[in-house]
């Protein structure tokens, strides 16, 4: 039996809601930083309080009420993802609202973790009254025939669910691009690296804001340490750490409060800068 994980802010009059997806604990492997030394590796996994040769990784999604909308942020696994994971929709519902009750899903990539709970397991929209949201750079490479034809072995399941899930969703998806206001408050912001139509969102109501940092970094408590390092996940490793150090130098500087799809629940918090990197320093869970 797992307990309701949901956590609400304010953004100026909008609601903010964290939604916890679970966990993943697996064997980290040697390659998971692909531009460090092992031992330097285990050092900062150690410090950031994992297990000797563990990581775990954390989901979670976003509930944001509008005066015009009630939109989610990357719904996660669902019911398509392992068995430790999958919470978004129970703590919606924990959270006192119905799938129904969304009317707009904005996406920030095209990973499995992030998308696969736009259907059911029998392959049903599982927000029914949504439009679904997603970036164009994204949409076009991962429906590009020519990319899919040349893709690494292990990124052809990616594909394909990517093809299965906008393939069923179908005129429910509208693209934009970034710079959109893709709802009134809330700007797509480039994010490419960790893969090539990666988007963050900065969500602004009156002199508030929060950016949704998706995963322009794993679990910020290691990258904010280490922002140049590359990890497994980051399709293009130089691209995804000049992301990173860009856009944790301008949250830094203007004290912007962030959420991220990897920190630790309730996955809000600021960057700050330390000498030449930065450090992760997350909201208390209230």
């Amino acid at each position: 039996m797992t307990a309701p994980a949901f956590c609400r802010t304010s953004v100026g009059d909008f609601t903010v809601t964290a939604l916890h997806d679970g966990t993943v604990s697996r064997d980290r492997g040697d390659g998971f930083i692909c531009n460090a030394d092992g031992a330097d590796v285990e050092a900062v996994f150690s410090q950031a309080g994992f297990g000797p040769g563990r990581l775990v990784i954390t989901f979670t999604g976003f509930m944001i009420v509008t005066p015009q909308h009630l939109a989610l942020i990357d719904p996660g696994f669902g019911e398509n993802g392992p068995p430790t994971a999958g919470r978004i929709a129970a703590n919606f519902k924990a959270a006192g609202h119905a799938p129904g009750d969304v009317d707009r899903i904005l996406i920030s990539h095209f990973h499995g973790d992030h998308i696969s709970g736009l259907l059911t397991s029998d392959g049903a929209p599982s927000w029914p009254n949504a439009r679904v949201l997603v970036p164009v750079a994204e949409w076009d490479f991962w429906m590009s025939d020519e990319e899919m034809g040349k893709a690494p072995e292990a990124l052809r399941g990616n594909f394909a669910n990517v093809r299965r899930i906008f393939g069923t969703l179908g005129e429910r998806v509208e693209r934009f691009v970034w710079g959109d206001e893709v709802l009134p408050g809330i700007t797509a912001i480039p994010g490419a690296g960790h893969t090539p139509g990666m988007t963050a969102f900065d969500i602004v109501s009156g002199t508030d804001r929060l950016r949704f940092m998706a995963d322009v970094c794993n679990n910020p408590t290691v990258f904010a340490r280490q922002p140049d390092w590359h990890a497994a996940f980051d399709m293009n490793g130089d691209q995804a750490t000049d992301t990173r150090r860009r856009q944790f130098s301008e949250v830094a500087d203007a004290n912007i409060r962030l959420a991220f799809f990897h920190a630790p629940f309730p996955a809000i918090g600021h960057i700050a800068r330390d000498g030449n990197a930065f450090c992760w320093l997350p909201d208390v869970w209230m």
